[in-house]
């Protein structure tokens, strides 16, 4: 997650950047605006991508987990089962308390 952060902040600082520079640019209103507009929907697609990205690799990672954790519960259940057999089997009068 640190990561992820970093480059959000990363991205904004470049935004906020790029939009200070373009508002101090000597050029008319209009076109100032249209570059501001562009410059934003560049870095909204840019961050959206990311997003997917950071999405999509924690998707995965849980998915991951979801399989070891099923995997070690049925592992688990199986243990009890056998030990479980095992103790009914067992001959309880040859067990001297």
């Amino acid at each position: 997650m640190k990561t992820d952060k970093v480059i959000l902040g990363v991205l904004g600082g470049l935004a906020a950047g790029a939009i200070m520079g373009i508002l101090f640019a000597p050029e008319k209103g209009k076109k100032t605006r249209k570059k501001i507009k562009n410059v934003s929907n560049d870095y909204a697609d840019e961050l959206k991508d990311k997003f997917d990205v950071a999405l999509d690799t924690m998707s995965k990672k849980y998915d991951a987990l979801k399989e070891e954790g099923q995997g070690l519960f049925n592992e688990g259940k199986s243990k009890f089962e056998k030990t479980k057999k095992d103790i009914e089997n067992m001959d309880i009068k040859n067990i001297n308390i």
